[in-house]
């Protein structure tokens, strides 16, 4: 009886030994504050990958904790993170299909931004099967805004202004409008504006309330210009070592974040614009002047992007359009 149970033991043991070595971890770096509807909502599907009993774990570390926003996209193509989330616009530089979703007045509601992003699907997926990534899925933010510290009637009342930039379409607004574009990370932004690094930017309501911005900054002007989106990848390698369990598992909880994310996207629109207002900041639509003068930028930067995009470029938003 004392042979059996120490066979029996020995078993259990080595059955154990058997479900740790199987068991993986995968740290997801994140660019944004754990408190940010991307990062909760990241948390969730980190935890419901976990909770799928697949031996897969994925650990979030939101607020640029693990990596900088602008390394997360390398640090998971060279394998130093299997998982990870970025505004893939900020690498419009890379590939401009990675810029599609901040095309100036291009897609300004949800709707048409899942229009939008729904046609460009297959190329870029593809594009980032090139570097190495695999797509699980994205989430936009609301309709972007002009902050300022002064009110803005024209773009003559930007000329000189330290703006803010954090991808391309942000670089290039900022030299059509004769502003001096710096670029500076989400979790650098606070900082920047307290010093006079920046003294404006172009964003969504959650990056000013998140950054209580209402501390330095007295305007916000809801322009709309587009919906740029957070997207979560895997490092490919590291996927296909995946086991078609597991596999299935990150897909299905990526399915549900995805439309999560865009559900709080939407419910949260309202919810920012209101707080910065309650904290005191003057939030309104831009003047007929300045409106008129930032769509004929994004009638350039339109132009532009097709020119670099080339055929990809022109066949996405083609289909946009008949969509």
């Amino acid at each position: 009886m004392k042979i059996i149970k120490t066979l029996l033991a020995g078993l259990a043991m080595t059955g154990a030994a058997v479900s740790a070595a199987s068991a993986e971890k995968w740290d997801m770096p994140m660019a944004y504050a754990a408190t940010n509807y991307h990062s909760e909502n990241g948390a969730e599907f980190a935890k419901c990958v976990t909770d799928k009993g697949t031996g897969l774990e994925v650990v979030t570390h939101p607020g640029g904790s693990l990596f900088g926003g602008g390394d997360i996209k390398k640090a998971v193509q060279t394998g130093q993170a299997n998982i990870g989330e970025r505004l893939m616009s900020a690498h419009a530089n890379e590939n401009p299909l990675y810029g599609v979703d901040s095309i100036p007045f291009l897609a300004t509601s949800f709707e048409d931004s899942e229009k939008l992003w729904k046609a460009a699907g297959d190329k870029l997926q593809a594009a980032m099967a090139a570097d190495n990534l695999v797509y699980l899925y994205a989430v936009p933010w609301p309709p972007q805004g002009l902050y300022a510290k002064k009110d803005v009637n024209s773009v003559a009342d930007l000329q000189g202004v330290k703006f803010r930039a954090y991808n391309t379409a942000t670089s290039r607004i900022a030299e059509l409008a004769g502003m001096v574009p710096v670029q500076i990370e989400a979790a650098e932004l606070s900082q920047a504006l307290a010093t006079g690094v920046a003294e404006s930017f172009v964003s969504s309501g959650s990056t000013g309330y998140d950054r209580k911005v209402w501390e330095q900054l007295t305007n916000f002007y809801d322009v709309q210009a587009w919906l740029p989106r957070n997207v979560v990848f895997a490092n490919k390698d590291a996927w296909t070592a995946l086991d078609a369990k597991a596999q299935g598992a990150v897909l299905d909880c990526a399915g549900e974040a995805g439309a999560r994310g865009l559900a709080k996207a939407i419910e949260l629109t309202d919810f920012y614009l209101k707080g910065l207002a309650e904290n005191g900041m003057k939030v309104s639509p831009p003047g007929d002047q300045l409106k008129s003068e930032l769509k004929g930028f994004g009638d350039i930067m339109t132009k532009e992007w097709l020119e670099s995009a080339g055929a990809d470029g022109q066949a996405i938003v083609d289909a946009f359009k008949k969509m």
